[in-house]
């Protein structure tokens, strides 16, 4: 038998001897770390730069969860290399430890037919290597670059992130594929991509909406474990999840899922979402994981760069006091009409100016003058439903209807002088105008700022008390 101490002590980076037991009907049992190098002991005896294990003891022939987390990936990994006598090589940056890895798998012999044997080491940088991450195999990095090119040069973000889920989906030769964006503040999971045997469609699975969902998904990094992803390829690796998350192994078995991949988007260390496929072509397990590793890389990168330039249009376009858009967003938008955007179609426009503002301002400060813009700001939003209001000025708002009609606006002017009576202060002066040509836009504005100005005056003639000094 190979004598394998004298092995690892040939290897100067960090190296050990894993042993997997194999079972009568080819699956794995008990895998343990048979021995290792100085420099591998050092590792987990005393850690300098590499990570803290569980136990800082190095037992030989101890099972490796003696000193890592129960890790699928990993022991999938094991089974390959010393049983199926697999030579391995990855790139990956584990959840649970602040380092990338790379990491060697070689089958050794062996004269016991019930263990497989393979050497395992690894090297631990703190930053990623490019020059690691692209040694690829010509298909997968094929796959991940044309991944990127739709990413990086698209002008519909939207649409671009179907057509990649439904990429990553025949990648995965899987059911279906699902990309999925969490917020842990407000508990909330959106669907940003599903495909579905082709289909990609947008949103379709409202339900993870939902609290019930929600804690599924709470549940997902504790199920990774602290790896860069969890595989799941049959009833096996299923019972993992049935014992740690019964309610989502029950989902799955509902929904017919026989394997599964799950793999976090994390972005400047936050983590932004997953994406998964299910019932996927397990005979090609490997290939998947790599191709994924990388893509979720770029594809977690595209997705806060997207809702980074998301929040900084908002930023540019929305008015924060009140929620509605700003003025510059207004300019803009007249503009756009008056060339011809909505050329031969009808439009509204409604002038709302905010009575009394500079009273409150002055006898109850500004503090109490932004709730009343902000309360004038909310009947407006739950009036003119689905319409664009704009703030105009200081305690001026615009509201564009479009298709609108005389009959139609002034029935919501109505609206505006009834409910401001359930607003303490709210009152607005009103004017409206329609124009049978968006391109008039300009037209309808001016006169309908005219008819807001004479309903001011007749409001100060009727309430003296709140005209501006």
């Amino acid at each position: 038998m190979m004598d394998y101490q004298k092995f690892v002590e040939c290897i100067e980076p960090m190296t050990c001897v894993l042993s997997v037991e194999k079972l009568p009907d080819g699956s794995y049992g008990k895998i343990r770390i048979v021995t290792g190098n100085q420099a591998y002991i050092d590792s987990i005896e005393h850690p300098f730069f590499s990570p803290k294990m569980l136990n800082d003891e190095f037992i030989p022939n101890s099972e490796y969860t003696r000193y890592l987390p129960k890790d699928l990936n990993f022991e999938d990994f094991c089974y390959r290399a010393a049983i199926l006598k697999q030579p391995l090589h990855t790139y990956v940056h584990p959840d649970r430890f602040d380092f990338w890895f790379n990491l060697f798998m070689l089958p050794l012999e062996s004269d016991d037919p019930n263990l497989g044997y393979c050497t395992y080491t690894q090297e631990i940088s703190h930053k990623a290597n490019v020059s690691k991450m692209t040694q690829l195999s010509y298909e997968t990095a094929a796959d991940v670059l044309n991944t990127c090119i739709k990413l990086r040069g698209t002008n519909d973000f939207d649409n671009t992130i179907q057509e990649v889920i439904s990429d990553v989906r025949q990648i995965c030769k899987a059911r279906t594929c699902c990309l999925l964006q969490v917020n842990f503040n407000n508990r909330r999971c959106d669907v940003l991509a599903f495909s579905f045997d082709g289909e990609a469609t947008r949103k379709p699975m409202n339900h993870w909406a939902d609290d019930e969902h929600f804690e599924i998904v709470r549940t997902w990094s504790d199920l990774i474990g602290g790896s860069n992803c969890l595989i799941l390829k049959n009833e096996k690796d299923m019972e993992v999840i049935e014992g740690r998350s019964p309610v989502w192994y029950e989902s799955l078995q509902k929904a017919k899922v026989h394997s599964l991949v799950l793999f976090p988007l994390k972005a400047r260390g936050e983590l932004i979402g997953y994406i998964w496929a299910s019932n996927f072509e397990v005979e090609n397990a490997l290939r998947i994981k790599e191709t994924l590793e990388l893509t979720t890389f770029f594809l977690a990168s595209e997705i806060a760069s997207y809702q980074m330039f998301d929040r900084l249009k908002i930023l540019s376009t929305m008015d924060m006091l009140t929620g509605v858009y700003n003025r510059n967003e207004m300019n803009n938008r007249v503009d756009r009409l008056s060339e011809g955007e909505r050329m031969g179609k009808p439009i509204g426009v409604v002038f709302a100016d905010l009575n009394g503002l500079k009273v409150v301002n002055d006898a109850e400060g500004h503090l109490a003058g932004d709730l009343l813009l902000k309360n004038a700001a909310l009947l407006l939003q739950n009036i003119f439903i689905g319409n664009e209001i704009y703030r105009a000025g200081g305690d001026e708002f615009m509201i564009l209807v479009e298709d609108a009609t005389p009959r139609v606006l002034e029935y919501q002017v109505e609206r505006i002088k009834k409910h401001s009576e359930a607003y303490r202060n709210v009152s607005f002066a009103v004017g409206f105008c329609c124009e049978q040509d968006s391109k008039d836009i300009r037209k309808a504005l001016k006169i309908a700022d005219q008819r807001m100005y004479e309903d001011k005056k007749r409001f100060y003639e009727e309430h003296p008390e709140r005209k501006r000094t």
